[in-house]
């Protein structure tokens, strides 16, 4: 079925390497093409005007930001585009407009709506199991699937709790906020939906020394991420997908 608006993607990571592979992951697994979608890297100049009106749903990556850094330590565009997306989730959360956020898109949300994000829940890079609460189960997103499902992730911070007035889906054994979803249809993931195998190594070379693990275990990463497979992840970002497509 076309597409009658395009899907905005909005990243922030820096390096042209690991935002086009995440760029291309994404159009891959959520079953979309290039002109079915509007990209824009805002790590250098923020997010511009936008009228959601335009777009059937937003989908945000991650990046090497952290939200957690000190005020005054962040750089002037991160400052920027923390403030800019405070102002456009206004627009989405008073909308509900279609939203999901994976990883940094979690904290950007879980942080506006109040929830402090620290380090007490970070997890080293690699392949994790979850598990879907009973509200997850419901969730058309998560229909059907099983109990337990392993996704990728690696993280330095996370949502301490689940954001007031949010529903918690999946949660973790080290992490607890994995997944949440804010009305019917603004979604947010700890963990990378579109993350495979060869995204991952690529990003384990590309933040070898950015805190996420130590420069040392980079190796062993490598050889235990190229091990696994992630289905029902992937399952998510193309459901989001159909979803909003029409």
């Amino acid at each position: 079925m076309p597409i009658s608006k395009p899907f905005l993607i909005l990243q922030l990571r820096p390096e042209d390497d690991t935002s086009d592979n995440e760029f291309a992951a994404i159009l891959k697994y959520g079953g979309l093409q290039e002109n079915e979608v509007r990209r824009i890297r805002i790590e250098k100049n923020g997010i511009p005007q936008l009228n959601l009106d335009d777009y059937s749903a937003i989908i945000v990556g991650g990046s090497p930001f952290d939200i957690s850094t000190p005020f005054e330590h962040k750089s002037a565009i991160q400052k920027q585009i923390e403030a800019d997306f405070n102002a456009l989730f206004d627009q989405i959360v008073k909308n509900d407009f279609p939203f999901l956020g994976a990883c940094s898109g979690n904290g950007l949300l879980g942080s506006y709506l109040g929830t402090s994000i620290s380090s007490q829940y970070s997890e080293a890079v690699g392949c994790v199991t979850l598990t879907l609460t009973e509200e997850g189960k419901k969730d058309v997103l998560l229909a059907g699937f099983p109990e337990q499902i392993n996704v990728l992730l690696g993280h330095k911070e996370a949502c301490d709790c689940t954001p007031r007035g949010a529903t918690l889906l999946m949660t973790g054994s080290v992490c607890p906020v994995q997944m949440f979803r804010l009305g019917e249809n603004v979604y947010a993931t700890q963990f990378h939906p579109e993350g495979d195998s060869a995204g991952f190594i690529l990003r384990i070379h590309a933040y070898k020394h950015h805190g996420y693990f130590k420069p040392h275990e980079a190796e062993d990463l490598i050889k235990a991420v190229s091990k696994q497979d992630t289905p029902y992840a992937r399952k998510i970002l193309l459901r989001f997908v159909e979803r909003y497509s029409s």
